[in-house]
């Protein structure tokens, strides 16, 4: 039994945020997914999700040309030491970044494999679902402009979300947000790493009246957790971080620095399910609560639900608020009453629609 192939799939998929779409890196925003096609010598294909985004044509060139032949003939089935034995021959190319987004994908795949091997869901590998539904909270894009921020947080608890997270950095916005869904609905604010300490701690001052329920990021460099921790001490708002950690021992060292309140590993950047879960254990233990970094529509998302679902405590799943012109994973991934189903089929239970990869891949 050897993995066969592995095959990177690109897909750019029709959105819109309620807004005009930001710009990165002199393009608009693309909706960019990176499959990862695995398939054994038996004819199982299991699938998986490297991080995406713009960074998607180097992530993609990270699995064909380093991780996918040392992959190649390999026993599927022994999946925790294939990837030590991966990230222990790759490390010197970079302990995160494209490469570990590369070995994301691959974990996840091999995680579907095993589960439709089994003949059941990858929630039972894990342990066994705990529940068979999760919440979710709305993820907006970030608009810098007060009435788009109150316009779609409405459209969102419209839709049946209990709760908001937004990319803003100015306590206007915020403002604008909390007047437009009213006391009691839980706001986060995901700043992605815009400032200094002090800089930090004056903004925390300006959006404390809002009642946050956690300031996401709000420091540079993200893995400076001695200023996290200050933040947290002397912000009056809980911190959340850990989508920009780059393994378990990231994560030690942060809970041992006392810099979150919020653990936020991301599937597809972290080293897929196997680091995630075993971040998972880590934050158990330290008593730090974990609400996985998420905003995906693909198998990482599922691989998500599916890790949430085997948690002790029940947490939040994060979701993107976007309107996709045509989704890979249909209902699978469909929010009803502001929660999402965790799939029983085996494996990640839905593999991608092959008629939207086909519409949708980009070479």
């Amino acid at each position: 039994m050897t993995i066969r192939a592995i095959t990177p799939i690109a897909l750019d998929l029709p959105f819109e945020v309620g807004g005009p779409k930001s710009q990165f890196a002199g393009r608009p925003r693309q909706m960019a997914m990176l499959l990862v096609r695995v398939e054994t010598e038996d004819g199982i294909v299991g699938w998986g999700e490297a991080f995406g985004y713009a960074v998607w044509p180097v992530t993609r060139v990270a699995l064909e040309k380093l991780v996918a032949p040392m992959a190649l003939g390999r026993n599927e089935d022994d999946i925790a030491g294939l990837m030590d034995d991966l990230q222990r021959k790759l490390h010197i190319v970079g302990r995160t970044g494209p490469v570990v987004y590369a070995l994301s994908g691959l974990d996840i795949a091999l995680w579907d494999i095993a589960g439709k091997k089994a003949g059941k869901p990858v929630s039972a590998l894990l342990g066994g679902a705990r529940r068979t539904q999760l919440p979710t909270y709305a993820s907006l894009v970030r608009y810098g402009d007060a009435a788009l921020v109150a316009r779609n947080a409405t459209a969102a608890i419209t839709r049946g979300y209990t709760a908001i997270k937004l990319h803003e950095i100015s306590a206007a916005e915020v403002r604008a947000a909390r007047e437009a869904v009213g006391a009691g609905v839980p706001i986060m604010m995901d700043t992605n790493c815009p400032w200094t300490v002090d800089e930090a701690l004056a903004a925390a001052k300006t959006v404390r009246p809002y009642d946050l329920l956690w300031f996401e990021e709000p420091v540079y460099p993200p893995e400076d957790f001695a200023a996290l921790a200050r933040v947290r001490r002397e912000g009056g708002i809980a911190v959340a971080a850990g989508e920009n950690a780059m393994s378990a021992t990231d994560f030690r060292a942060m809970f041992a620095a006392g810099a979150v309140d919020y653990a936020q590993p991301s599937v597809t950047k972290i080293g897929g399910i196997s680091e995630l879960m075993r971040i998972a254990r880590l934050a158990a233990e330290c008593g730090v609560k974990l609400v996985p970094h998420s905003p995906y529509f693909g198998p990482g998302l599922l691989a998500t639900l599916h890790m949430a679902a085997a948690f002790e405590h029940e947490t939040m799943i994060e979701y993107s608020f976007v309107d996709l012109g045509a989704s890979p994973l249909g209902d699978a991934i469909a929010v009803r009453g502001g929660r999402l189903t965790v799939p029983t089929a085996p494996g990640l239970g839905r593999d991608p629609d092959p008629q939207i990869v086909a519409r949708y891949r980009v070479d």
